[in-house]
């Protein structure tokens, strides 16, 4: 089951628990007889990837199915995808049992779909459902998502801490396996800050004769210091348009300081557009993670710096 994406703050009322939007790796962990399964939102099984959640849930006991999600923790105990992303898809054993020594993993479990005595529990309301998980004995990898009734002091407590938003659901709601449901609301607490446009890479598909993503840099020093590219946040309008814009302002120097990690075939431009764009986190190598457009500012390109919008900056 999956959430729908709200706009702004969590829904309010007595009908809504509220829970914190981990950032990790959805995961339906199944023991049937004596097999373990850890599957993902695309049924791929993962029990290779994760050994310890594997041996953990050989403890349930027979015909117990739980959903939840995979995290890797940060030294502030903060869940960080980055960090996931290096047990992610690993196919040697020496690989895996490598990344599982250096990046521990624990998955959050918000649901219990199947219970050994009474069976599917599909059916019954959400919070029937977590009356259920709360009486469970899981293993220490395995940690209860807490759900709570004020959704206003998760929201404040999520956006204050950095973590990436609020998933609401609502008590009443049974369980509708890959049905994105009004039910259940995402709202994911996002940061902003202003970038240089500096590039452009070429648009395919739907956006043919447009863009696909512009590069983003802030100035350090004379040139831009790439901090990624954001695709998404257009109408097939402003990609039009935008696109008139870019075609007049390219250049064959490049505004940004390194070249190498710049996307194959970008076209750089003129460095004097600046971009409004909502992102969740930085990443270790200074790159936004889910950067959104927000629309064009006039402020002077110049002022837009590492220093002033950057990861360490008050405002980054």
């Amino acid at each position: 089951m999956l959430a729908q994406t709200g706009s702004g703050s969590p829904p309010r009322g007595e009908d809504w628990l509220h829970e914190i939007k981990w950032d990790g790796v959805r995961a339906i962990v199944t023991r049937d007889h004596d097999l373990v399964a850890i599957r993902s939102r695309s049924g791929r099984e993962m029990s290779a990837n994760y050994p310890e959640i594997a041996a953990a849930a050989a403890a349930f006991a027979p015909g117990l199915i739980v959903d939840g999600e995979i995290v890797a923790l940060d030294a502030a105990g903060a869940p960080s995808f980055e960090l996931l992303q290096r047990r992610m898809n690993l196919s040697s054993p020496t690989l895996v049992a490598q990344a599982a020594e250096a990046v521990p993993v624990t998955i959050v479990v918000f649901d219990e779909l199947q219970h050994p005595d009474s069976g599917s529990m599909l059916a019954m309301p959400l919070a029937d459902r977590l009356d259920r998980l709360a009486a469970l004995d899981l293993p220490d990898v395995f940690v209860r998502s807490e759900a709570f009734d004020d959704a206003t002091g998760l929201w404040e407590s999520a956006r204050d801490r950095g973590l990436e938003g609020v998933v609401s659901k609502k008590r009443s709601s049974p369980y509708r396996p890959g049905v994105r449901s009004p039910d259940w609301i995402k709202s994911v607490a996002f940061k902003s800050l202003r970038a240089v446009v500096g590039g452009f890479t070429q648009g395919g598909g739907g956006r043919h004769g447009g863009f696909g993503a512009l590069l983003l840099g802030l100035a350090a020093g004379e040139r831009l210091r790439w901090i990624g590219s954001v695709g998404s946040g257009f109408s097939a309008a402003a990609v039009r348009a935008i696109r008139q814009a870019l075609d007049e302002m390219t250049t064959t120097d490049s505004p940004f300081e390194s070249q190498r990690d710049l996307p194959a075939g970008a076209t750089g431009v003129a460095p004097a557009l600046v971009a409004v764009v909502q992102y969740r986190e930085w990443t270790a190598a200074g790159r936004l993670r889910g950067p959104s457009f927000k629309g064009f500012t006039d402020h002077p390109a110049a002022e837009v710096t590492w220093e002033a919008e950057g990861p360490y900056s008050v405002g980054g």
